[in-house]
C-alpha cells in the first residue's frame, strides 16, 4: 500500500491554483525592480564613465537609455 500521497497522485486543484496565484504575485513584485535596476545600472555606469572622461551627461544618458531598453526587454521576456 503507498502511503506517501505525493506519488503518483496530482495536487488538489485548490493547491495548484493557490500555486499559480503566488507564482504571479511574485512575478508582479519582481518586474518593477527589474527596470529600475536596469536603469540605474545603466546611469551609474554611464555618470562614473562621464566623470572618467570629464564629459557632460553624454553616457548618463545615453547607458541609461540601454539600461530601459535591457530592463524592458527582460521584463516581455518573463511576460511571454
Amino acid at each position: 500500500m503507498n502511503e506517501n500521497p505525493n506519488e503518483s497522485q496530482p495536487p488538489p486543484p485548490g493547491e495548484q491554483k493557490a500555486k499559480k496565484y503566488a507564482g504571479n504575485v511574485a512575478l508582479a513584485m519582481e518586474l518593477p525592480f527589474t527596470i529600475v535596476g536596469a536603469v540605474v545600472l545603466g546611469g551609474l555606469l554611464g555618470f562614473f564613465l562621464d566623470h572618467w572622461l570629464h564629459t557632460k551627461v553624454v553616457f548618463t544618458l545615453l547607458l541609461g537609455g540601454v539600461g530601459f531598453a535591457a530592463g524592458l526587454k527582460e521584463v516581455l521576456r518573463r511576460l511571454g
